[in-house]
């Protein structure tokens, strides 16, 4: 390949391939550039440490996961059944990455615990989205919360069980679906009016 037609998008794509084959830990940038048949400089000139690269991977793999979200937020329903939508739809998008590529998700969540400030961005990123949920829901007197960034922060917190991959492993319980009505129906009688 030759440097000078290399896009990021490539070495994204081929840095995913080389952290699957190596693992988070063995993975190098030369790894990377060998792989695209560049030298390791090309790679740098892209991302100026194997951390932003590694960053980058993590930043993109995290937007996978907003997208489908955007789409639930934008529905046009009451805003206690929109809110459910949008918490389920991020626990099915979780649970399916680990549950389709179980060695793939924990690189990837490796990748994101290296990674704090992208974490914390996504994480505002994805309460920014409940917040106008909860706005909406105030405004047409359905909620009785008054601070909507609060309250939203609170439902993404109580419900962190169900899609945060430090629990990855409780997802596969029987019982999760109930357990996770139950506390969506405890959010709901703290919020709903």
């Amino acid at each position: 390949m030759a440097d000078q037609a290399l896009t990021k998008e490539e070495i994204l794509n081929t840095t995913e391939q080389v952290l699957r084959r190596f693992g988070p830990e063995k993975t190098s940038v030369v790894d990377v550039a060998r792989a695209l048949n560049v030298s390791h400089g090309t790679i740098y000139r892209h991302y100026p440490s194997k951390a932003s690269l590694r960053e980058a991977v993590a930043k993109r793999w995290l937007h996978s996961i907003m997208e489908p979200l955007t789409v639930v937020s934008e529905q046009n329903c009451p805003s206690s059944e929109q809110l459910k939508l949008w918490i389920e739809k991020l626990i099915h998008i979780k649970h399916s990455k680990a549950q389709e590529d179980p060695e793939l998700f924990t690189m990837y969540t490796t990748l994101v615990e290296e990674s704090v400030d992208v974490v914390n961005a996504h994480i505002a990123d994805l309460i920014g989205q409940i917040i106008p949920i909860i706005e909406t829901g105030i405004a047409n007197g359905e909620f009785k919360a008054s601070n909507a960034s609060s309250t939203a922060s609170g439902v993404f917190m109580a419900t962190a069980r169900f899609h945060h991959p430090a629990h990855a492993k409780e997802w596969t319980s029987p019982t999760i679906h109930s357990e996770f009505e139950i506390v969506w129906n405890l959010i709901l009688s703290g919020i709903v009016k």
